[in-house]
This record gives C-alpha cells, structure tokens and sequence, in this order.
C-alpha cells in the first residue's frame, strides 16, 4: 500500500523510501486506531506541519524537540510552537526570555513560530502526534525513525546547517549528524527543570546568526 501524506514536494521526493517502507505501513494504521479512540495532536492537516513551512531546500537552522504538545489547542507542528492566542507552555517562556537575554527583543506577544520556520528553521518534534493529555504516548511507534531519517538526510545532502539540541534526548541525535559538516549548538533543555542549568546565558540564537554570517548565509531574524 502506497502512503501518500500531505507533505511539500521537496520532502516527499527526499524521504520517499520511508513513505514506503513497512514501519511507516504499520505507523499510519497505529494512527489510524488511535484516532478512533483519542483526540490525537495536532490536527491531521499539521502533522507534517514542519517539513510545509520550512523546505528541504531553505533548512538552514534545525531545532529538536520530542513530542508536540498534549493540551488542547497548543500543538500546532512545529516544537515549543503553539497557536495564538494560546498561553505559553513553561519552555516557551524561557526559550523567549533567552531570546531577550541574547538579542535583547522583547518577550514575544504570541508563541507562534511560523515566522522562523518561513526563513529556514527545521522546528521537528522527534514524535510527531500525540494522544490529548498523555505526553510521550506516541514514543516507540515508528515516528523516530522516520524523523531520524530526514536527519540524516539533511547531514548528508547539505553542509554548514546548525543544529540546536537542546537537552538529553536531543542531543542523543548529534550520532546521526556529520559534525565535520555542520555546527552543533548544545545545552541543557529550556524546561523549568533544567533551564537553569545551563539553558540560561547559553545564547544560541546569536551563535547560529555567527555562524550563518561566517558561512555566507543570511541570518535568522529572531524577532517575533
């Protein structure tokens, strides 16, 4: 059976053997199953959410988070993004308040961050859906291998990315990063468990403009 998902064409063409392969088979009939008896997140339309805004081919910057949001109305497919109107999640607060401590703009009025998505910034969620309520439910299915794939893919097609990891589980996917290609932004996760550790003062949104500046590159425009 050909799984045929709504996502831009660039992707499709680039992550083609995982729409076909048997783990992604058995993936979307987990989903399917789940839809009948959960309210999953985000809204099918926005699964691929990340991978529409932001092409194959203008991924500059990649962020990682792990699993969308579990409250209603929050997860909108792109990580720590959420729709506006909606208050921001604890991480969110931080990474805005590091934000303001790096660059010095202002905390933003609303956590959407379509704006970075649109100049090149991957947001990816390692797990893509979520069941309402029940963080971490959708971990183990197949989604990590699917967004280990276009990892890899990007390491492997492209050169100068920047990759921010934030915390352990991110930085568990620095293994599948060519790191003689690519510059690595690590620090603890903006999490109110960790931020302080490290999180805070690490300023990641002005090293990658560095970076972006010294490779050539334009550079991100981080004010939301």
């Amino acid at each position: 059976m050909k799984i045929d998902p709504v996502i831009e064409n660039s992707w499709k063409q680039v992550l083609t053997e995982e729409f076909q392969s048997d783990y992604f088979f058995e993936l979307k009939n987990i989903l399917l199953v789940e839809k009948k008896k959960y309210q999953i997140y985000p809204p099918g339309s926005e699964i691929f959410a990340a991978f529409n805004y932001t092409t194959f081919d203008s991924v500059k910057v990649v962020i990682l988070g792990q699993d969308p949001y579990h409250g209603a109305k929050q997860a909108n497919g792109l990580c720590f993004s959420v729709r506006k109107g909606i208050p921001l999640p604890p991480s969110l607060r931080n990474i805005f308040s590091e934000l303001k401590n790096d660059l010095g703009y202002p905390v933003p009025l609303n956590g959407d961050l379509q704006k970075w998505a649109s100049q090149g910034v991957l947001l990816l969620n390692a797990t893509l859906t979520v069941r309402a309520s029940q963080a971490g439910s959708h971990q183990n299915k197949g989604w990590e291998n699917f967004t280990d794939a276009a990892i890899k893919k990007l390491s492997d097609n492209k050169k100068n990315l920047v990759f921010i990891l934030w915390g352990n589980y991110a930085q568990a996917k620095e293994r599948l990063i060519d790191t003689t290609k690519h510059f690595i932004i690590k620090s603890p996760h903006p999490s109110p468990f960790s931020a302080d550790r490290g999180f805070f003062g690490s300023k990641p949104f002005s090293k990658t403009n560095d970076y972006l500046r010294n490779t050539n590159q334009e550079e991100i425009e981080w004010r939301l």
